[in-house]
């Protein structure tokens, strides 16, 4: 007898030609059921709130190994269909850790996230990370949340005003321009003074690929291209990564906390860490923005009637050409920028991806400038073997910025730079003639719209930062990770001067036979590349202590090389005078090429850190770097380190006080190192060059086997505080920081070989930085449809140089009557780069300057280092309407404005413009008073400043497509309030000699922008 087997049913009938038709319908019936089993879903809703009871809006709500995903209402509320097969939902929000939830069955699932700031965060540290409530050094972390709005160019500008102890000065209104960063004040004698930026734990170089602009330096000799033009303010070596991809920022400020990335971290160290993929389906974020700026301040000077009338006042008879010119009008504009950045992201089964677009075109506010930049990025975490024991990190960052760069120089004289030229024009006569043409003047007085048509500067720098990171869990507690990354960048530069404007050395002159014009062309090279290994172990060790330790080796090379061609007499050829190198006389022709000495540094680590009942926390840290920069009887640094934390809320006598959230004190000690100096410096280097006779050799280093890093001995106290269900978060840090070992360039009267200038050492003396940081958050009002939260940071810093030997002179000053005139010091007993010079005491009766001593005697009356900085910002919520308020400033210091000084003054009646504010003074000045440097042009630059400024509107989701929508208005330099009477007080000219810094000197700066700006951001 014969029987079928149903299989999916278990039922076993007789094969009987009556049961045939009975067997089909339930076979049919089975399998009916079987599809509709797998096609079954089920709706799971809820409400999304933080542990407050709050509701949070857009929060994503994803099927875990799905495309299946909603967000968030305006309630905090959310309904998905789920498939019959699911097990979990992931809800993700920023600024919260993610939660996973099991769907067992459930219809309706109300999750509570935990805020990103709580204990129990990862905090991301050096060549790691903790838990927040782990760390004993003075650590800040700001989270995509936290950061500045609108459509920024670079990451730094992201924490301006954001976090204690920071200082962030935007050198240059130049889109893309140069920027300031200080943590706890200002210690370099040498270099830039800037912290070192690791991305995804690769140390950056900290210098950017764009070429300087002449005068160059190549090889230690200065080329110039003549006529006045100087050097361009520099570019921000952050401009290649799109702030768009930055998950969050932590500034590592403490030795405790810097001390494990040794002879780098003299400057603070900023952690830079770029978003990542989550589990889910598909994702795709859009944010698209476009705006229009304007100059945010003028320097007050006169117009045409103002300038005849003060012909008048002196009774010139010439200099009144009829008409009333606004020449800082004629170059500036309104600037349009327009910024686009999508991202895919998603996975499942622990592996996640993450991969972005970006396009920014920011017009500059002065003519013919500008920035556009093009970012892509791609990041990805997979896991390997059925325990994911293996894994492998991928991160890849590349872009390309072109510069479009005006003739506005640190530098020159009146004549080299187009700010000081439209500021001093004389506003009664005509930029251009009767019949259109450019008015070019038979003198040294340049117009500026003439110049900004003659002048064109044009660079392009392309970004490869790329990483792979595999790693294997050997245990649990034990993890081995390898990183090898490399970091190329290059940039080319053309910039070129026509023949027609009036520049000595520029300006064609038929009857010498000279064709006149200028080109340049520049090319650099950068290359980092860096090989890290570590091992880290965490585990409980003994009942209730917990040691997470790691150790690590890396090694790490850098590569600088570079070139320049220049030429002159081109004539009015009809091409781009780059284009065209080869149409001028070889004579006219000079080119010269580098490449940097040898850099590597090979390197040592060690951390631990011991955690006892989540009471009594202790951290240490051990850095040994080999580099070559030091010389041969130092080659390496060692740089320990050592911290302590009491988390007293944790204590049985405190635990139960339900008002105190968190109550930890902290303490710690460190060494880190500076080797902030040119490569080479400890050897004997020479230049190669030519002339009449042949190649020459000259000398431009002398060797040091004994130079080593700067060494830099922090001290700090600090505690943090929660109260009232952290309605109210704060810290108040002590810190107090001793520079020794001072590194300089030393220019001796007799080279110890023969043509050498320089010698770099280490000189004794102190810089020492003491000071108070404090922070402060509240929540003010914490409703269902209102909130408002307010925080501010505040730092009290006193800066002072201790035991140097003889003065230091910087802070050149430029400008007509100002030639090989210098304003700073670095000098036993004063801060550091103090402005000293004669003390100004008013006008006599003849209208002449009058100088304490005659002015024989110079006085220490300005310190350009702030006593306070401080950030402010608050945030308010109505149900989908939010406001946020970012200001930012300091107080205590003083600027120098060269400006007034040597571009404005009042000899310049009767030819150029003058400062408006001469013609007020109670006593007339004389005609012939000379111009000379004095306190008279030192301006106290205290300012508090709205940086930023958003309103936003959350309408959340549209149909099935559109995810999260929010569009809002933003305001960046909408106002600041100061006394100072030039363009920004916010100001940090680079006004350096032979590599000695300075600061606090303003000199014809690029005008800061003020921008609106409407955008939208949505997820699909």
């Amino acid at each position: 007898m014969n029987y079928y087997l149903l299989k999916s049913t278990g039922i076993v009938l007789k094969n009987r030609p009556g049961v045939r038709m009975l067997q089909k319908a339930v076979v049919l019936l089975v399998l009916l059921v079987i599809s509709s089993a797998a096609l079954a879903q089920s709706v799971v809703t809820g409400t999304v709130s933080d542990k407050d009871n709050n509701t949070l809006i857009g929060v994503t709500v994803s099927v875990e190994g799905t495309n299946v995903k909603a967000l968030t209402d305006g309630n905090g509320k959310y309904s998905i269909q789920v498939p019959q097969t699911a097990k979990r939902l992931i809800f993700s929000y920023v600024g919260m850790e993610s939660l996973t939830v099991e769907i067992a069955g459930k219809n309706v699932i109300n999750p509570v996230l935990q805020s990103a700031n709580n204990l129990s965060e990862v905090q991301v540290i050096g060549y790691g990370s903790v838990k927040k409530k782990d760390l004993t050094g003075a650590v800040a972390t700001l989270a995509e949340k936290d950061f500045n709005k609108g459509p920024l160019i670079a990451p730094d500008q992201l924490i301006q005003g954001k976090v204690a102890g920071v200082q962030m000065i935007n050198n240059s209104g130049q889109p893309g321009g140069s920027t300031t960063v200080r943590i706890r004040g200002n210690t370099a004698m040498t270099g830039s003074g800037q912290p070192l930026y690791v991305v995804d734990g690769i140390a950056l170089d900290g210098r950017s690929a764009r070429p300087s602009a002449s005068p160059s330096t190549v090889g230690g000799v200065k080329s110039s291209p003549g006529g006045g033009i100087g050097a361009a303010p520099g570019g921000n070596p952050l401009n290649f990564i799109n702030p768009n991809d930055i998950a969050s920022m932590e500034i590592l400020k403490d030795a405790s906390a810097t001390a494990i990335y040794g002879s780098r971290a003299a400057y603070g160290v900023v952690l830079i860490t770029t978003k990542r993929g989550a589990s889910g389906g598909v994702k795709l974020d859009v944010n698209a923005s476009t705006g229009v700026s304007n100059i945010m301040r003028q320097i007050d000077v006169l117009d045409g009637d103002g300038y005849r009338s003060a012909l008048n006042k002196y009774g010139l008879t010439s200099g009144d050409f009829g008409s009333n010119v606004d020449a800082m009008d004629a170059i500036t504009r309104t600037a349009y920028n327009q910024n686009y950045s999508i991202g895919f992201s998603g996975g499942g089964d622990g592996n996640t991806y993450r991969a972005s677009l970006g396009y920014q075109d920011q017009q500059g506010i002065i003519r013919k400038t500008g920035l556009k930049k093009y970012t892509g990025s791609f990041n990805g975490n997979f896991k390997f073997l059925e325990s994911k024991n293996l894994g492998l990190d991928v991160n890849l960052l590349s872009s390309q910025f072109n510069e479009t760069i005006a003739p506005i120089t640190t530098d020159a004289g009146f004549t080299g730079s187009l700010i000081s030229q439209a500021l001093s024009w004389n506003p009664t006569q005509p930029l251009r003639n009767a019949d259109g043409s450019l008015f070019i003047e038979n003198g040294r007085i340049v117009n500026p719209l003439a110049m900004s048509e003659a002048y064109n500067d044009k660079s392009k720098v392309s970004t490869i930062l790329g990483s792979i990171s595999p790693y294997y869990k050997i245990a649990p507690w034990l993890e081995f990770r390898m990183l090898a990354s490399i970091n190329y960048s290059t940039g080319v530069r053309r910039s070129s001067t026509r023949s027609f404007i009036n520049l000595e050395g520029v300006q064609e002159k038929p009857d010498q036979n000279f064709l006149g014009g200028y080109a340049s062309y520049s090319s650099t090279e950068l290359i980092t590349q860096q090989f890290t290994n570590t091992l880290t172990f965490n585990k409980e060790i003994a009942s209730r202590l917990n040691l997470n330790a790691l150790v690590g080796y890396e090694y790490t090379n850098y590569i600088n090389k570079g070139s320049n061609m220049n030429a002159t007499g081109f004539g009015n050829i009809p091409v781009d005078y780059t284009d065209a190198l080869q149409a001028t006389a070889p004579a006219n022709r000079k080119m010269s090429s580098y490449y940097d000495p040898k850099t590597q540094l090979q390197s040592y680590f060690a951390r631990a850190i011991f955690n006892y009942a989540d009471k009594y926390l202790l951290t240490a840290t051990f850095r040994a770097d080999g580099s070559t920069k030091f010389g041969a009887d130092n080659k390496y640094g060692y740089f320990p380190s050592f911290s302590a934390a009491w988390n007293i809320k944790n204590e049985a006598f405190l635990s139960e006080t339900e008002w105190l959230d968190q109550l930890k004190i902290r303490a710690g000690y460190g060494k880190t190192g500076n080797q902030e100096f040119p490569s080479g410096s400890a050897q004997q280097r020479y230049a190669f060059g030519y002339d009449q006779g042949g190649q020459t050799l000259t000398g431009i280093n002398n060797k040091n086997d004994k130079l080593k890093w700067q060494a830099d001995e922090q001290t700090n106290i600090g505690i943090d505080f929660g109260l009232f269900k952290s309605r109210l978060t704060g810290s108040v840090d002590y810190f107090r920081k001793t520079t020794t070992d001072l590194l300089f360039p030393q220019i001796p009267f007799y080279p110890s070989a023969a043509g050498a200038s320089v010698t770099w050492v280490n000189l004794p003396g102190k810089i020492k930085n003491n000071g108070i940081e404090l922070t402060l958050n509240g929540s003010i009002i914490d409703k269902e449809n209102i909130s408002w939260s307010l925080g501010g940071n505040a730092t009290f810093i006193k800066n002072k140089v201790q035991d140097v030997t003889g003065i230091i002179n910087t802070g050149s000053l430029n400008g007509q009557g100002l030639s090989d005139v210098t304003l700073e010091v670095i000098q036993n007993g004063v801060p550091l780069f103090a402005m000293v010079t004669r003390r100004y005491e008013g006008l006599d009766e003849n209208g002449f300057s009058k100088y304490t001593d005659d002015g024989f005697t110079y006085y220490y009356v300005g310190n350009p280092n702030p006593s306070v900085i401080l950030g402010i910002s608050t945030d308010f919520r109505y149900k989908k309407l939010s406001l946020g308020l970012n200001f930012n400033g300091s107080l205590g210091q003083d600027v120098y404005n060269n400006t007034a000084n040597s571009v404005l003054p009042i000899t310049n009646l009767g030819t150029r413009n003058v400062a408006s504010a001469l013609l007020n003074s109670g006593i007339q000045e004389s005609l012939a008073n000379p111009i000379s440097a004095s306190s008279r042009y030192i301006e106290k630059g205290d300012y508090l400043k709205l940086a930023n400024a958003t309103i936003s509107y959350n309408i959340g989701n549209i149909g099935k497509a559109i995810k999260g929508l929010n569009i809002y208005v933003n305001g960046q330099n909408l106002f600041v309030l100061t006394n100072y009477s030039g363009f920004d007080p916010e100001v940090n000219v680079d006004k350096s000699i032979n590599g000695v810094p300075s600061a606090g000197i303003e000199y014809v700066p690029y005008p800061s922008a003020r921008t609106f700006n409407f955008g939208v951001n949505f997820s699909l």
